[in-house]
């Protein structure tokens, strides 16, 4: 076989570019099936309902909860919570939606009092290899309280953690959007996945949001890279042995 004619076999071996790779995160955009209701997500105080769990996720003590866009006003132990926004409150004009930044469900975790982490494990991981983790999330206040506040979010997966930036939240503001991603390295084929909120001052609710969580394997391009530059070297070696190429008035005979 040729070199020309190898390289062409190798060629038909080479990797696609990689398609998108799947979300291992069960319900990463928080939904509830049938339910219109924001609720306490979790049992923090003795709180039960029968909205209380949400699917994939765990915090079960946790003061942490789950809104639906068309629903404001969240139940829990200790009765109606809200964030501050032009549905909550017509002076608020801070331009929150009441929603994730694709129309759907999200989470509000106060940062400052009965803090738990909210968690997934993940299976089906390879060890050694990266994963990508990324998420939107926010800086609220809950109504009817007042002054600034701060918010982050810790986010573990294994034993490897990484935080957000810390976003400054004006008095019954929001700090709008922000997609965040983080890359990990898998050292387990079943991880836990942990996002903690954290936020001061503590009795003027600072509340973190969260939404649209994917967890996906980062594509190995190594082994591509490696094959491409043996078939250089091949090509290489070829255009070596045929030699220079010698205009047709220099040949002799």
């Amino acid at each position: 076989m040729s070199a020309l004619a190898l390289v062409g076999w190798l060629l038909v071996g080479v990797p696609q570019p990689a398609m998108a790779q799947a979300n291992l995160v069960t319900n990463g955009t928080f939904a509830v099936t049938g339910v219109n209701q924001s609720f306490q997500f979790g049992t923090y105080g003795g709180y039960t309902s029968s909205t209380s769990s949400l699917a994939g996720w765990s915090s079960p003590n946790g003061y942490n909860y789950v809104f639906v866009p068309s629903d404001v006003v969240a139940t829990g132990n200790y009765g109606n919570l809200s964030l501050w926004s032009p549905a909550s409150s017509p002076t608020s004009a801070n331009g929150f939606t009441n929603a994730s930044p694709t129309g759907g469900n999200f989470i509000a975790a106060d940062g400052a009092f009965g803090t738990q982490a909210i968690t997934q494990t993940i299976s089906g991981l390879t060890v050694g290899a990266t994963y990508r983790a990324s998420f939107a999330w926010a800086g609220a206040q809950q109504s009817g309280f007042n002054g600034p506040t701060t918010d982050f979010w810790s986010v573990t997966f294994g034993t490897q953690t990484q935080t957000t930036s810390t976003v400054n939240v004006a008095d019954k503001g929001f700090s709008g959007w922000m997609n965040q991603t983080f890359q990990y390295v898998a050292s387990s084929s079943s991880q836990v996945l942990s996002f903690l909120a954290t936020g001061t001052p503590s009795g003027v609710p600072p509340f973190a949001l969260l939404a649209n969580v994917s967890i996906t394997q980062v594509p190995e391009p190594a082994g591509v890279s490696i094959l491409l530059t043996g078939m250089m070297g091949l090509l290489l070696l070829a255009w070596r042995r045929r030699g220079p190429v010698v205009p047709a008035e220099h040949r002799v005979g």
